[in-house]
C-alpha cells in the first residue's frame, strides 16, 4: 500500500493525548474506515489487531529505545481471570490461557480473555481502572468439547463506535464502545458442526470479516463478511470447493472429502485498501494424518488466497503444502510490504509457514518472489524449486509421499493404525505456528518467531463413513518426547529475513520454541515473550538482548505498544494456554511446571 510511514515526534504525540485527555468527545470517537486504513497517522494508539492492516506488528514509537530500554520497569499489572477449564469434568482443557492483543485508543486499552470476557480499561494516570466488562457467558462444558487446541481469544477490534468481539462457540458480537452494552450478536460459526472462532475480526470498510477453526474436526473451512451495523452476512466463501467450482478436481476421491476437508481459517487476515484485496491464510485439510483419504492436491488448503473484499471471491491463490500429510497449516499471518525485491519495486505479502519456509508473494498477482527456508533443521521437501514449490512433490502422484520416512502413511495396513511413521523435520507444530512475525520498515526485515525441531506421527486407516460430528477426525497423531534420540527437545529462534533479498541475516536462538510472537519498534527494538515466562526486548539490527523481565508464568501473546499522558507502553497479556500444553509438551519438560497466571502486564520507563 503506497503510504508513506509518518515521522510523529514525541512531544506531538503527548501534545494529541493531552488533547485527547480534555475531550470527551474525542475519547467517544467513532473508528472510522480512514482511521484504520491510515493507522500509522496515530502510533500513540494500536487500532487494529495487528497494529495495521498490513499485518507489520510495528509501533512507530520511540520514546522506549535501544538506549534507554534497560530502564523499562511495570507500570502496573492487571488480574484478568478466566483462568477457569471447560469440557467434561474440566479434563480435557484444565485451564483457559492468554492468546490476545490488546487494542488502544486514547489511553483505553480492550482485552479479552480465553472465554472471550471483555473489559475496558482506563490507563491514563498509570493505574488502571476498569470502565466496564462484558462477559458472553460461553457453555464451558459445550464449547470446549469441539477446540482442538485450547480455551483461546485472541482479541477484540474498534470499528464505528462498537467493540467487535469473537466468542469461542461461534458468535461474533458488538458492544458499545462507551458503556458496554450489546448492539448485535450473530451467530457465525456452529459449533454443533464442531465450528469455533478463536481469532480477531479484520475490518474491511463497513464490514466485519470472521474466519473460524475446526479443521481437526472434519469441517469445511470459510470466511464470512457480516454487516458493520447488523451482523447480517454479507458473503460467504468456502475455502474447500464444491462441485463445479474452481478447484473442486483436486479432490479425487469418490466418498465426498470435500465435504469434511479442513482449510480454516483461525487467524486473522489483511487488507489492501487499494486493491480491494483480503489475503488470508488457510488451515490443514482433513484428515490430517491420513492422505490416501483425500487424493488430489487438495485445494484450497495450506494454501495463500486473496479474495476481492466486495464480494468474497477468490482472485487468485498459492498452495504450499499439496496433499498435506503433516498438517502443515498454512494459517499464519499476511504480511503487506512495498519494498524493492530482487531489484524491483514490489507489492508483497510476506508468509512464514508451518512447513520451514517463508515467502514473499505478488499481493496482485500470487506469483512468488522469494522463498526461503528459516528453520535450522528440514527434511521433508528436498528444497523448493523455482516457482517455490516442493522438490520432493510429484504432480503424477494422488497422494504424496514427499521425501522418504517423513510422512507418516497407511504402508501396508489396509484398516487401523498404518505401518509407516514418519519423523518430520520442523514438527507437526509447524517451524512457526500462529504467534504472529513483525516486519520494520525502519531495517526492512521481516522477524519470525520459530519452533525448531522434529516430531512423529502415525496416520490410521480412515473408512468412508467413519466421519462424526463432534468427534475429532484426525486420521493418525503427533507424538514426541525429549527422551527421544531421534528427535529430542524443540527450541526456537527470533529469526531475522532481509526483505529486499529474501535471505536469513541474524538467528537469535532460544532454549524453547517462541509461543508467543513478536512486535517491532521506531525505537530498533523487537520485544517478545518466552514460553518460560520472560518477556524481552532484542536489538533489531544484532538481534542482542537488551532487557529481560521475568513474569513468573508462560507467555503465548504478542506484544503491543501504546501511549497515554505522553508515555509509552509496553503491554502484554500473559497466561499459560493453547495447544502447546496438550499436544507437544513432552518434548519440552520444564514448560510442564509453567502454571497459568492470566496477567496483563504493562511496562514503562523507570528513571
Amino acid at each position: 500500500m503506497k503510504k508513506k510511514l509518518l515521522q510523529v515526534s514525541i512531544a506531538g504525540i503527548g501534545a494529541m493525548a493531552a488533547v485527547a485527555a480534555m475531550s470527551p468527545g474525542a475519547l467517544a470517537a467513532d473508528v472510522t474506515t480512514e482511521r484504520l486504513v491510515n493507522s500509522e497517522r496515530e502510533p500513540h494508539n494500536w487500532l487494529n489487531h495487528h497494529g495495521n492492516l498490513e499485518a507489520h506488528r510495528f509501533s512507530g514509537l520511540d520514546q522506549i529505545n535501544k538506549k534507554n530500554v534497560k530502564k523499562l520497569k511495570v507500570a502496573f499489572t492487571w488480574a484478568m481471570g478466566g483462568t477457569q477449564g471447560g469440557g467434561k469434568d474440566i479434563i480435557k482443557w484444565p485451564f483457559a490461557g492468554l492468546e490476545g492483543t490488546p487494542i488502544a485508543e486514547n489511553g483505553f486499552l480492550y482485552i479479552t480473555t480465553g472465554w472471550g470476557v471483555v473489559t475496558k480499561l482506563d490507563t491514563r494516570g498509570g493505574v488502571p481502572k476498569m470502565v466496564w466488562q462484558y462477559n458472553p457467558a460461553p457453555d464451558p462444558d459445550f464449547a470446549t468439547t469441539v477446540a482442538c487446541c485450547g480455551i483461546n481469544n485472541r482479541g477484540a477490534v474498534l470499528a464505528g463506535n462498537m467493540v467487535i468481539s469473537p466468542v469461542i462457540d461461534g458468535r461474533i458480537i458488538a458492544l458499545n464502545k462507551v458503556d458496554g452494552t450489546k448492539i448485535w450478536e450473530a451467530q457465525v460459526a456452529d459449533p454443533g458442526k464442531s465450528e469455533t472462532i478463536t481469532g480477531a475480526p479484520l475490518i474491511v470498510k463497513d464490514m466485519v470479516v470472521t474466519g473460524m477453526a475446526g479443521a481437526e474436526y472434519g469441517v469445511r473451512g470459510w470466511i464470512e463478511a457480516m454487516d458493520l451495523k447488523t451482523g447480517k452476512r454479507r458473503w460467504r466463501t468456502y475455502t474447500i470447493p464444491g462441485p463445479g467450482e474452481p478447484g473442486h478436481e483436486t479432490w479425487k476421491d469418490k466418498h465426498g472429502a470435500w465435504k469434511t476437508g479442513g482449510g480454516t481459517t483461525w487467524v486473522t487476515g489483511s487488507y489492501d485498501p487499494e486493491l480491494n484485496l483480503i489475503v488470508w491464510g488457510t488451515a490443514n485439510p482433513g484428515p490430517d494424518w491420513d492422505n490416501a483419504y483425500r487424493p488430489g492436491d487438495n485445494l484450497w488448503t495450506d494454501s495463500t488466497i486473496a479474495l476481492d473484499a466486495d464480494t468474497g471471491k477468490i482472485k487468485w491463490g498459492f498452495q504450499h503444502t499439496p496433499n498435506d500429510p503433516y498438517d502443515y497449516d498454512s494459517i499464519n499471518e499476511n504480511t503487506f510490504v512495498d519494498t524493492q525485491i530482487n531489484g524491483a519495486f514490489r507489492r508483497a505479502t510476506l508468509h512464514a509457514n508451518r512447513n520451514g519456509y517463508a515467502y514473499a508473494l505478488d499481493r496482485k498477482t500470487g506469483e512468488p518472489l522469494w522463498c526461503t527456508q528459516f528453520v535450522e533443521e528440514l527434511n521433508w521437501s528436498g528444497g523448493l524449486d523455482a516457482k517455490c514449490k516442493p522438490k520432493s512433490y510429484d504432480p503424477k502422484k494422488d497422494v504424496q509421499t514427499y521425501m522418504p520416512g517423513t510422512a507418516a502413511a497407511r504402508g501396508t495396513a489396509t484398516k487401523g493404525r498404518g505401518t509407516v511413521e514418519g519423523v518430520l523435520k520442523p514438527g507437526h507444530m509447524g517451524g512457526k505456528n500462529w504467534p504472529p512475525t513483525t516486519y520494520s520498515p525502519h531495517t526492512n526485515r521481516y522477524y519470525i518467531p520459530t519452533i525448531d525441531g522434529c516430531n512423529k506421527a502415525f496416520a490410521e486407516v480412515t473408512e468412508p463413513g467413519a466421519f462424526k460430528h463432534r468427534q475429532l477426525f484426525l486420521g493418525g497423531a503427533p507424538f514426541s518426547t525429549f527422551e527421544d534420540a531421534e528427535c529430542g527437545r524443540i527450541w526456537g529462534s527470533i529469526t531475522a529475513i532481509d526483505v529486499g533479498t529474501g535471505k536469513v541475516v541474524k538467528k537469535h536462538t532460544t532454549k524453547h520454541p517462541q509461543l508467543g510472537g513478536l512486535m517491532s519498534t521506531a525505537g530498533g527494538l523487537v520485544f517478545a515473550g518466552y514460553a518460560e515466562g520472560q518477556v524481552v526486548a532484542l536489538d533489531a539490527d544484532t538481534l542482542e538482548e537488551l532487557w529481560k523481565f521475568e513474569t513468573g508464568s508462560a507467555v503465548n501473546a504478542p506484544p503491543m505498544s501504546f501511549m497515554a499522558d505522553g508515555k509509552q507502553y509496553i503491554a502484554i497479556e500473559v497466561g499459560l494456554g493453547g495447544a502447546w500444553p496438550q499436544w507437544f509438551v513432552s518434548a519440552t519438560p520444564e514448560l510442564k511446571s509453567q502454571v497459568p497466571s492470566n496477567m496483563l502486564y504493562v511496562f514503562e520507563l523507570g528513571e
